[in-house]
């Protein structure tokens, strides 16, 4: 969460995520330039990416049979891993779904990991009830329980769970302000603005469909889309119809990205096409 999507920075981490693993878990660099080139990238800037990966132990330096490339940390493998379901599978939450609350108390010594763990219940979906009362789905809780145990801040907080809760206006007016639903509603409709004509026309779904190899257009539409989505699924907690506005993107915006994931096929053949040059 900490590049912007669209960046340099930010594409390479999507280009890792979606085919370095499939890989072996390893790739060239040569390769790892040629796919950030298709994405209209200059190796140099891709370089400069790399490094910047490399310090937040995203990717390690690896020579295979005397070829540089990198490999992926086992740190960032297993957030990968927990990125995909994220990414691939949106939350949607019925009327009759569990929710988690969490409340925590953290005495000013131990500010720095109050900051963090404010940032980091908010980057996974939780919304802010009160300043030591945060709401999530409770299909979040396992993940919540992480966060606790990684900032060694567990004693310091009690988790609870239970059904809808019960509020003194509108279920809509508690969501609106637990969540500033209208940013991720906006990170909805940037999605489909910059994708919606792309799926229109049904080209990122059938590129290679009569035969013809697989484009580096293709490829690039595709790693672009994710990586202009894989933020949202994060920060929308995917709340029940009665908490959100009725103008709502966010089913529109599930929809396209689900069309345009029909792309992953014939950019996975662009890949292989490349590693095997």
């Amino acid at each position: 969460m900490d590049s912007r999507p669209g960046s340099t920075t930010s594409l390479l981490r999507t280009v890792i995520g979606l085919y370095l693993r499939d890989a072996g878990g390893w790739m060239s660099t040569r390769h790892i330039i040629a796919l950030m080139e298709a994405l209209g990238v200059t190796a140099a800037v891709s370089r400069t990416a790399l490094s910047r990966l490399k310090k937040k132990e995203i990717v390690r330096p690896q020579l295979r049979h005397d070829v540089p490339g990198f490999a992926v940390t086992e740190g960032a493998a297993a957030m990968l891993a927990r990125g995909d379901r994220r990414i691939f599978n949106p939350r949607l939450m019925s009327s009759v779904d569990r929710w988690c609350l969490v409340s925590f108390s953290i005495p000013e010594t131990e500010r720095e990991k109050r900051h963090q763990l404010r940032r980091r219940l908010h980057w996974i979906g939780c919304g802010t009830v009160a300043a030591g009362l945060w709401i999530c789905p409770d299909s979040l809780r396992e993940e919540v329980e992480e966060i606790l145990e990684d900032l060694e801040l567990r004693g310091m907080a009690t988790v609870f769970v239970t059904d809808t809760p019960s509020v003194g206006g509108s279920l809509r007016d508690a969501a609106s302000a637990w969540w500033d639903l209208e940013a991720v509603a906006e990170l909805h409709r940037d999605f489909i603005r910059h994708n919606g004509s792309a799926a229109d026309d049904g080209d990122p779904r059938s590129a290679s469909d009569d035969g013809s190899p697989p484009s580096a257009g293709t490829f690039a539409r595709y790693v672009r889309c994710i990586d202009r989505w894989r933020i949202i699924p994060y920060l929308d907690p995917g709340l029940p119809a009665e908490f959100l506005p009725e103008d709502w993107p966010g089913m529109a915006g599930i929809a396209l990205f689900e069309r345009m994931a029909a792309a992953a096929r014939p950019s996975a053949e662009f890949v292989r096409a490349t590693l095997e040059s």
